[in-house]
C-alpha cells in the first residue's frame, strides 16, 4: 500500500478548482520537496472540517483549557493561497480517519483511496498521512469551511442552490413531494 506521510507537512490545505456548482476538490500536502494531491467530494471535506473541529473541541474539553489546542486558528497559519500548481490527483478520496496523538499534541488525518469492493485481488489503496498541530488544524478547518462555503448562493425560498442558467424553485413552482401541484 502507497503510504505517502507528512509527519509534518510545511503545508496542508483543502481547496477548489473551477466555478461554482463545477468544482473539483482537493486536499494537498507538501514537504521536502515532495507535494501530494488528492481529490474528494465537497461533502467529504465538509465532514473533515466538522469532526476536525469537534476532535479539537473535545481535546480542549478534557484538557481543561490546553495551551496544546487553540480555541481558534492562531493568524500566523492562516493559508489564504491557492492549491499548488499544477494540480495532479495522486488519488480519489473513499473513506477519512481522525486520531488524536495525545503524546505528540497532534492531530493524525488519514485519506484512504477508495477503493472497488469487486476487485478482492487489486493492490491495496493509497493513503495520505497528515500529522499537524492543534493550531494548523484549527487553520486547516477555517479555511476548508470557507471553501465549502465559497459554492453557488442558496435560494431564498426553497433554500437549493442557485445557479448561473437559472433556478426551478420548488416552492416557488408549487412542486410538493417530487411532483407538480395541480
Amino acid at each position: 500500500m502507497p503510504v505517502f506521510d507528512y509527519d509534518p507537512p510545511e503545508r496542508f490545505v483543502a481547496g477548489a478548482l473551477g466555478q461554482p456548482g463545477a468544482r473539483a476538490f482537493f486536499l494537498q500536502a507538501r514537504a521536502e520537496g515532495r507535494l501530494t494531491t488528492v481529490a474528494l467530494e465537497k461533502l467529504q471535506v465538509a465532514a473533515l472540517a466538522g469532526r476536525l473541529d469537534e476532535l479539537l473541541d473535545e481535546v480542549l474539553r478534557l484538557s481543561g483549557g490546553s495551551a496544546h489546542v487553540p480555541a481558534l486558528a492562531p493568524a500566523d497559519l492562516t493559508d489564504d493561497a491557492p492549491l499548488e500548481t499544477p494540480v495532479a490527483e495522486d488519488f480519489r478520496v473513499g473513506t477519512m480517519a481522525l486520531a488524536w496523538d495525545a503524546e505528540r499534541s497532534q492531530v493524525v488525518i488519514e485519506a484512504q483511496e477508495v477503493v472497488d469492493e469487486d476487485d478482492v485481488d487489486g493492490p491495496d489503496p493509497a493513503v495520505l498521512r497528515v500529522r499537524i498541530s492543534a493550531g494548523a488544524a484549527r487553520a486547516f478547518t477555517q479555511r476548508a469551511l470557507q471553501i465549502v462555503a465559497a459554492g453557488r448562493p442558496p435560494c431564498p425560498l426553497c433554500g437549493q442552490p442557485l445557479d448561473a442558467t437559472g433556478h426551478v424553485c420548488v416552492r416557488l413552482n408549487g412542486y410538493r413531494g417530487g411532483e407538480a401541484a395541480s
